[in-house]
């Protein structure tokens, strides 16, 4: 994580994504503008979080490392959006581990310097709620499309979401589980998709996409669905 020290696009950020809206007075001065490269973590399970984020550019994925060597997939963030606000509202809670899927920039907030500000600030707070109950009304929408739409389908639109310069290589296990699919099942729908020419298959879990028009007219009736 590196701090960018560049008061015009951190104050063009602040202004595009209407972050001072989100509070009582003006934090702009308070604020850093940080970035974290592809692969690199914005919240480590190890390690409490030093900032509040608010992710205003790239894609990051929330996963937890478990105590039996398994990490299971739990959510995935495009702007904008806040991050580590659960450690924020509860300190003794574990943090989970957030990792870049690109390069990201984020608005931080130190929350030893402004915590006890942020918790008595009750525009911040509603903020936060309606947030909170966003985030529970979309995994509740995510539960309802591995019902109603096909693996191939889910798997496209996933596909699009995690890739990163046009490749993709998430860990079959953990999609295989995030989709509430077998592993088999999501092996054969890739092997599919390599058929077909979506993708170009590189390594055991990279995969170039080949043909995007395609991935996106597949997916196309879960992307188009409300968030």
């Amino acid at each position: 994580m590196k701090k960018i020290l560049n008061d015009h696009l951190k104050q063009q950020l602040i202004n595009t994504n209407h972050f001072n809206d989100l509070f009582s007075t003006d934090m702009s001065a308070k604020t850093q503008l940080l970035s974290v490269p592809a692969g690199g973590y914005i919240i480590e399970n190890t390690k409490r979080p030093a900032y509040l984020f608010y992710l205003v550019r790239g894609k990051a994925k929330l996963y937890d490392a478990q105590s039996n060597g398994k990490t299971v997939l739990i959510d995935f963030f495009t702007p904008p959006c806040f991050m580590g606000e659960m450690e924020l509202l509860d300190p003794d809670s574990d943090p989970f581990s957030m990792q870049a899927i690109e390069d990201c920039l984020l608005l931080a907030l130190p929350i030893n310097q402004y915590q006890n500000q942020l918790l008595s600030d009750t525009i911040f707070l509603r903020h936060i709620c309606l947030y909170l109950a966003y985030k529970e009304a979309r995994d509740v929408r995510t539960a309802s499309k591995n019902q109603s739409f096909t693996l191939n389908q889910r798997l496209a639109a996933f596909i699009l979401l995690t890739e990163h310069n046009g490749t993709y290589n998430e860990k079959h296990t953990q999609v295989a589980q995030y989709l509430g699919v077998s592993y088999r099942h999501l092996l054969y729908v890739l092997a599919t998709f390599v058929d077909q020419g979506y993708l170009v298959k590189h390594g055991r879990h990279v995969y170039q996409i080949a043909n995007r028009e395609k991935l996106m007219a597949l997916s196309s009736e879960i992307r188009n669905e409300p968030e």
